[in-house]
């Protein structure tokens, strides 16, 4: 039986979450994450910003990370501020943006990013 699609989960710029983020869907950050994020599409807003680690497929920061991020695709745009490691498959730094770190070539295998679901 196939799985029905999610709607993207939001968590508005008010939010303060501590401790895991987990989802197997999309999930778009505007609030502040101290911990770890392992989702399959993140979008961190300009607003949002993570004090930890993200692991997923795709992650798009628009904000502030301090940490390291792990993904197949990582986009760093314009207003992205991020001090960590990065380490990926396909790496984007649009002009604007604030890279401070290492930038490390994904070597896993992709299920090896395969997220954990909440069911779990």
């Amino acid at each position: 039986m196939a799985r029905k699609p999610l709607p993207a989960s939001f968590i508005a710029g008010n939010v303060r979450l501590v401790g895991e983020l987990i989802s197997d869907g999309d999930v778009q950050l505007d609030g502040a994450l101290q911990g770890e994020a392992r989702v399959d599409r993140l979008t961190l807003g300009e607003t949002g910003s993570v004090e930890g680690s993200i692991t997923g497929d795709s992650v798009e920061i628009r904000g502030r990370v301090r940490g390291q991020i792990t993904a197949r695709s990582v986009r760093l745009l314009g207003t992205a501020d991020v001090e960590g490691d990065v380490t990926h498959t396909e790496l984007i730094v649009e002009a604007g943006a604030r890279f401070v770190g290492r930038s490390l070539r994904l070597e896993a295998a992709p299920q090896a990013l395969s997220v954990v679901t909440a069911a779990e």
